[in-house]
């Protein structure tokens, strides 16, 4: 077991199974000065199947980002030379690169700081230290919501879960939810137009081994609305009065 950057990792079981790869047709653009940090994030991503070339410096980046294609950056923002922010700046002000989504990941995991990322551009923010599991499934999430974005074309637009974190998206808008809203959005999107009754959300969201209250469940409706809000589409909970609550897809 190897201790790297807060987070641990069966080393000699990872590197089995895991080879180095050059920036020719690699899948991941990693932009991370700390070897120790970068080296772990190239283990896990190259375990799950992608490829990964690192820049150590923004003006490293700048020219990887300049000569090949790239389907995700993950960026520190702390860089030595030019900053992460701007090579962020650069990148979504670019016509031909903006589409590249880029995963931020800093020290800097104060709400201002990731607000600021996230509005300057960054598709998604993951502070240090942080677990490699959840690296691999927000930098998978990313690329699926690529894929369906550049696949989706006019097609009606859909809210859609992402499976391995609690995030609902519609296109290329995306909210994080709390846990338990994420759940009962779950159950509740899983039969759409079906009326759900309290009770049954209690035991399938909550679970039936612990006690809570009834209205528990209008409190975290309530919640799950407010945040459906930032995408339009809070109608899309719909109370029925004396039964409980279903959820209708949106109609454009």
């Amino acid at each position: 077991m190897v201790e790297i950057g807060g987070v641990s990792l069966q080393y000699r079981d990872l590197m089995k199974s895991i080879e180095m790869n050059d920036s020719n047709g690699a899948d991941i653009l990693i932009v991370e000065d700390e070897d120790a940090i970068a080296r772990l994030m190239g283990l896990h991503l190259r375990a799950a199947g992608f490829t990964t070339h690192r820049c150590a410096d923004g003006d490293e980046a700048l020219n990887c980002l300049c000569d090949g294609e790239w389907r995700l950056v993950i960026l520190d923002r702390m860089l030595p030379g030019t900053g992460g922010m701007q090579v962020l700046r650069w990148l979504k002000g670019s016509e031909k690169r903006a589409h590249i989504p880029v995963l931020m990941v800093t020290a800097l995991g104060m709400a201002s700081e990731r607000v600021q990322g996230l509005n300057e551009g960054a598709d998604d923010y993951l502070p240090k230290p942080f677990e490699p599991d959840e690296l691999v499934a927000r930098a998978r999430a990313l690329l699926r919501r690529t894929r369906i974005v550049n696949s989706g074309g006019t097609a009606t637009p859909t809210l859609q879960l992402d499976p391995d974190v609690p995030v609902v998206y519609e296109g290329d808008k995306r909210v994080d939810l709390r846990p338990m809203e994420y759940k009962l959005l779950q159950i509740l999107m899983r039969k759409p137009g079906k009326t759900r009754a309290r009770d049954y959300l209690l035991d399938h969201v909550w679970g039936n081994d612990v006690y809570v209250e009834a209205r528990t469940v209008d409190v975290t409706v309530k919640r799950l609305r407010k945040a459906l809000k930032e995408l339009d589409r809070s109608e899309c909970i719909e109370t029925v009065r004396g039964m409980g609550y279903r959820f209708l897809p949106p109609s454009e």
